[in-house]
């Protein structure tokens, strides 16, 4: 079973990481899709169907025997009381949203660290972090600096701010990488809907300083993914990880290409 601090050494070291996006509250399936061989599973309780039970059950039901991901989650807004959660229910990373500006980053980075005496010439961490690992301490450990070393912050990057500022953002001590958020961005840079083909030329130019920025800060640049095929043209392009889809959405086209198939009516 992959660890968590596998999975972080992995993200931060920039090398190619995989997973798969779950909207739907169901620890059977979270159950079945860790067992594939995707790096992590991330758990949207943005704009997923989790309350906090079942974000905590499915975490639990990606630790099982033949698990080769990790569970990750997206928080609901840039807060501490929904990093500090996410993080005690054992998360090995946090996605979190609406990052516009350097500053939006570091209380991220604040609020899933602890606070963190100077070591080695090192400042200390100014984090805000409460203590309170519950779950986290069984799989992570109870010590801050296990937590430090074991757990990842990631910043949505998905708005005009966002971008204007990405440079910076990726600079933010503590951030461990950016993930971009296609629909918003594209909505972001002028697009009609969350997937205008008018813009096409913008949103890669924009997809482009994302990963460049990312890369010159040495950190993890991550995307969300239609489909596989799209994955792999990203992580070709730089990427160093990328989600594919969504439960919801594969469970509804799989569901309708039986039922034509059924029909005689596929083609």
């Amino acid at each position: 079973m992959t660890t968590a601090a596998e999975f972080t050494t992995a993200l931060r070291t920039r090398q190619r990481l995989i997973g798969y996006w779950s909207l739907l509250d169901s620890p059977v399936a979270a159950e079945r899709l860790a067992r594939i061989g995707y790096d992590y599973l991330a758990f949207d309780a943005q704009h997923g169907l989790f309350g906090y039970q079942g974000l905590l059950n499915n975490l639990i039901a990606t630790d099982t025997r033949g698990s080769t991901a990790v569970g990750i989650v997206r928080v609901e807004a840039n807060d501490m009381t929904y990093i500090g959660r996410a993080l005690d229910a054992g998360a090995a990373a946090v996605i979190v949203p609406l990052v516009d500006t350097a500053q939006d980053a570091a209380d991220a980075v604040a609020a899933a660290r602890y606070p963190s005496p100077a070591s080695g010439g090192e400042p200390p961490l100014r984090g805000r972090r409460s203590y309170g690992p519950m779950r986290a301490q069984l799989r992570i450990g109870p010590d801050p600096a296990d937590t430090h070393e074991q757990t990842a912050v990631l910043a949505m990057i998905e708005t005009a701010d966002g971008l204007a500022n990405v440079e910076e953002i990726c600079a933010t001590p503590g951030l461990d990488g950016i993930y971009v958020g296609p629909s918003d961005l594209r909505l972001a840079i002028g697009g009609k809907t969350s997937a205008d083909p008018d813009v096409a030329e913008e949103f890669e130019a924009a997809l482009a300083r994302i990963r460049k920025a990312a890369e010159a800060a040495g950190i993890a640049a991550g995307i969300h993914n239609a489909d596989g095929a799209s994955a792999a043209r990203r992580l070709d392009e730089g990427y160093t990880f990328a989600t594919v889809s969504a439960d919801v959405v594969h469970l509804q086209q799989i569901a309708a290409a039986h039922l034509d198939a059924a029909r005689g009516t596929r083609s």
